[in-house]
């Protein structure tokens, strides 16, 4: 899938947003939903992400004043990678279909399918506390004496979150980075010095197909 499917346009990435929110919640909310991997709390953080950008885009319908342009531009930066971060995290791989990603203006491949492959390798890692608000992972593949990343694949696909007690499983770890070394720092804030930071980790290959989660492992923020 490229990575040019955004729209430009100010106005257009508000309706693209918008769209994909309210797709999003009709597939993945009420009793039996389509979507059960994508939770209330993913929906509800997508949505925040959405009123906030949409609250600076708004401002500026009225005459130009520059602090509030400039705080449109921020905020269309965080809500486009909030946005990426959510498709590349639960829309690019079944339950959701080819024509839900079409529908959603995210599709972006040949008409003619190709195979996506298999990731079979597991991910193994260490985390470490690092710099002051950093985490340290290295990461390689289950049962390999090479720490390098697997041949062939595009890189590693981390769920973290700060957390006050263990998750039960790397659906509840709610941020998101992808790695395309083996060896990546994750960064916290000042206020989350001191708390335990939990992190799983899996292999994706180069056409966004990913393998099994590892397990969970926490540290605390120095």
């Amino acid at each position: 899938m490229a990575s040019n499917y955004v729209p430009n346009r100010d106005a257009d990435f508000d309706k693209f947003f918008k769209y994909i929110t309210q797709y999003v919640s009709l597939k993945s909310s009420g009793t039996s939903p389509e979507w059960g991997h994508i939770t209330q709390k993913d929906r509800t953080a997508l949505n925040n992400v959405y009123s906030q950008w949409y609250s600076a885009y708004a401002l500026t319908f009225q005459p130009h004043i520059k602090s509030v342009g400039n705080e449109k531009t921020r905020q269309r930066k965080v809500a486009e990678k909030a946005l990426r971060l959510f498709v590349n995290r639960f829309l690019r791989y079944e339950p959701v279909a080819d024509a839900d990603r079409t529908n959603m203006g995210i599709l972006n491949h040949a008409t003619t399918r190709t195979s996506q492959g298999t990731v079979d390798k597991r991910a193994a890692f260490l985390i470490s506390p690092g710099n002051i608000r950093e985490v340290k992972a290295k990461i390689w593949a289950w049962g390999s004496e090479s720490r390098a990343k697997p041949a062939g694949y595009h890189g590693a696909d981390i769920a973290y979150d700060v957390l006050e007690a263990p998750p039960s499983g790397p659906q509840d770890l709610r941020r998101n980075a992808v790695s395309t070394r083996s060896n990546h720092i994750l960064r916290f804030t000042e206020e989350e010095r001191g708390k335990r930071a939990y992190v799983s980790v899996r292999w994706e290959n180069k056409r966004g197909v990913r393998g099994e989660w590892s397990e969970i492992q926490s540290t605390v923020i120095p």
